[in-house]
């Protein structure tokens, strides 16, 4: 670039990159040797928030996130804002910097709304503030993870519901992914990494047959949940005489009868103190407990045997009818 000037202006350059400066002075008799040269590296774009691997219960969240340079940064700030009825609810309440990958464990208050954005961070300085996510710490929160899914069960748009047209051929030659269920028309939802109780409720159908319950990651995707030691997990189905309901780990059940037929199934999973519980939320109906330690943190799973649909809640406060003696 050739200016008059002592400075100059440039545009353009690529983020989170390094650049070198020299100038040379020109006149009639000719131009000077470069000055030496200056480094300088650009700042980096706002990373990407991954809202649907994004995790949260009444007391901490998961937030990841992916770098939109090709190079590597130095580190990441996280910023919260904790917000109000107020008007000044756009202060950053707490920044977490340093951060070296592209997630972090937050632990929050019960009961909040929170605003959070990242930035990336390199000699260059800060970038601009990502685009946020709200999170409300009312209940715990998690996604479907649709690489799990069998090719049969549907997604629907809220992303919580999930549908099965029929049954005809669950061997089927759809497109599987490397961790899809290829036997059990089943999807997981994502991992519950946090500890302490955690509740969340599947509505069904009368007459469609499903499995609702947890299970660990390894879980068999050839086999069925609850026929495994790695899952645990309430069953519908019907039979000739009546609605009949299984509580399955490893294939065994016990002999329980129930007369009302739940539509809203509350869960309660209780790491620490080592319980799976399932509820008819309708009614605050206790329907049965499994009493375990898990060794491993679980993901929600969710089956279809019908045709039919099962639309997942999350977010929901634990009802206090859930308490058991």
């Amino acid at each position: 670039l050739k200016v008059k000037e002592t400075y100059c202006t440039i545009t353009d350059l690529l983020p989170n990159t390094q650049y070198e400066f020299w100038v040379s002075a020109l006149n009639a008799s000719g131009i000077s040797p470069p000055s030496e040269r200056a480094v300088y590296v650009t700042a980096p774009s706002p990373p990407t928030i991954k809202n649907k691997k994004i995790q949260s219960c009444e007391n901490a969240v998961l937030v990841c996130w992916e770098s939109r340079d090709i190079n590597p940064v130095d580190s990441y700030t996280v910023e919260l804002s904790k917000l109000t009825d107020e008007e000044n609810d756009d202060i950053i309440t707490e920044s977490i910097v340093g951060i070296p990958n592209c997630e972090v464990l937050i632990h929050l208050q019960p009961t909040q709304k929170y605003r959070i954005c990242v930035r990336a961070q390199n000699l260059g300085g800060s970038s601009e503030r990502s685009e946020p996510v709200l999170i409300h710490t009312t209940g715990t929160c998690f996604y479907l993870n649709e690489d799990t899914a069998h090719p049969l069960l549907a997604i629907l748009d809220d992303g919580f519901t999930i549908s099965c047209d029929e049954l005809e051929n669950p061997e089927c030659d759809l497109p599987i992914y490397d961790n899809s269920f290829t036997r059990c028309i089943a999807i997981l939802g994502s991992l519950i990494p946090f500890p302490g109780k955690h509740y969340w409720e599947v509505e069904v159908e009368e007459d469609t047959e499903y499995r609702t319950g947890v299970a660990f990651e390894n879980t068999p995707r050839h086999g069925h949940l609850g026929a495994n030691n790695s899952s645990w997990c309430m069953r519908h189905i019907i039979t000739p005489s009546r609605h009949k309901y299984e509580f399955l780990h490893s294939g065994m059940t016990p002999d329980i009868r129930i007369t009302i037929p739940p539509r809203r199934i509350g869960i309660l999973l209780d790491y620490e103190n080592c319980k799976l519980s399932f509820f008819n939320a309708d009614i605050a109906q206790h329907l049965h407990t499994f009493n375990t330690h898990f060794q491993h943190y679980v993901h929600p799973c969710f089956a279809l045997e019908t045709p039919g649909i099962l639309r997942i809640h999350t977010g929901i406060t634990t009802p206090p009818w859930t308490a058991l003696p």
